[in-house]
C-alpha cells in the first residue's frame, strides 16, 4: 500500500494497481448510525476495520494504466468516487491497499490559489506557489517574465496581494499554475479564471496548457469538454471501476445506465 514517483524514462506513465482508499468517519458499532449513513450515502459503501470504527470505503480494487498520449475522462455521477481517485493518484491519499506508480512529475489542478499569503507581495506569491507546484527556485526565476506580463497586474505585483480584487488574485494563481510544462496533469474540473476581458485569454492559456501534458486525467460533468478534450473514459461508480475504454463507448454505456434507472 504505498504510492511511488518514478522520473520519466522516456515517457510519462500512471499507474493503479489493485488501489482502494477508506476514511474512519466513527468509533464504535452504532446500528442507528450506519444506517443513517449507509442510506444517505450516494458514494462508497460503509464496512468497519479492525478498531471497530465504521469506515467508508471510498475506492475498491481500482486498477488502471495510463501512458503518454492517453486524455482520460473519468465518468460517474457524484460521490462516485472521481474527486478520491485524482487525490490517490496525485498522492495526496495514501491507499490502505494497492500501489500507485507515476513516471513523470504530478501537476494537480485542484485547488490553484493554494499557498497563497495574503501579507506579501505578488512577486513573492508566485515564488511561493511555484515551489508549491514542484518547480525549483531557479525554474520560478526562469518563468518570472512570462507569469508577469501574463497577468497584467504591473506595479501590483509589488503590494501585499491581500489588497487585491477577486479578479486580479485569479490573474495570478491562475498565471502560476499554468506556468510550466505538465507530464501528468490532474484536474477536477475545467479551470476558469479572471473578469470577462480576461477570460479568452486565460482559455487560451489553458488549451495549450494542457495540450502540453504527457497524461491528463480529467474529471467532470461537462460531457463537450469531455469530448473535446479527452479520448478515453473511465466510468466510475461507488468507488469502483465500472468500464474503462474508449471515451465515447463509456459515455453511451454511462447514459444508458442512467436512462434505465
Amino acid at each position: 500500500m504505498s504510492t511511488k514517483a518514478i522520473h520519466p524514462v522516456g515517457h510519462s506513465k500512471l499507474l493503479l494497481n489493485n488501489v482502494s482508499v477508506s476514511f474512519p468517519i466513527y468509533h464504535g458499532g452504532s446500528r442507528s448510525l450506519k444506517k443513517a449513513l449507509l442510506f444517505r450515502s450516494s458514494g462508497g459503501q460503509l464496512a468497519s476495520d479492525a478498531s471497530q470504527r465504521i469506515t467508508v470505503e471510498a475506492l475498491r480494487n481500482v486498477t488502471l494504466s495510463f501512458q503518454t498520449g492517453d486524455r482520460v475522462a473519468l465518468i460517474g455521477h457524484n460521490g462516485a468516487g472521481k474527486t478520491t481517485l485524482l487525490r490517490a493518484m496525485a498522492g495526496i491519499y495514501e491507499p490502505v491497499s494497492g500501489e500507485v506508480t507515476t513516471h513523470g512529475r504530478i501537476s494537480p489542478m485542484f485547488d490553484i490559489s493554494l499557498g497563497i499569503d495574503g501579507d506579501i507581495s505578488g512577486y513573492d506569491n508566485i515564488r511561493l506557489r511555484g515551489l508549491i507546484l514542484g518547480l525549483s527556485a531557479r525554474e520560478v526565476e526562469e518563468r518570472m517574465a512570462d507569469i508577469t506580463e501574463f497577468t497584467e497586474l504591473g506595479d501590483y505585483l509589488d503590494i501585499p496581494v491581500r489588497t487585491y480584487s477577486s479578479g486580479m488574485m485569479s490573474r495570478l494563481t491562475f498565471a502560476v499554475a499554468t506556468c510550466f510544462e505538465p507530464e501528468i496533469l490532474l484536474m477536477d474540473e475545467w479551470i476558469v479564471a479572471g473578469d470577462a476581458n480576461f477570460l479568452a485569454k486565460a482559455q487560451n492559456r489553458i488549451e495549450g496548457f494542457v495540450r502540453k501534458a504527457g497524461i491528463l486525467v480529467l474529471a467532470s460533468h461537462s460531457t463537450e469538454i469531455c469530448r473535446q478534450w479527452c479520448n478515453k473514459g473511465v466510468w466510475m461508480a461507488r468507488g469502483e471501476v465500472k468500464m474503462v475504454g474508449d471515451l465515447e463507448d463509456v459515455l453511451t454505456a454511462y447514459n444508458s445506465s442512467l436512462a434505465a434507472a
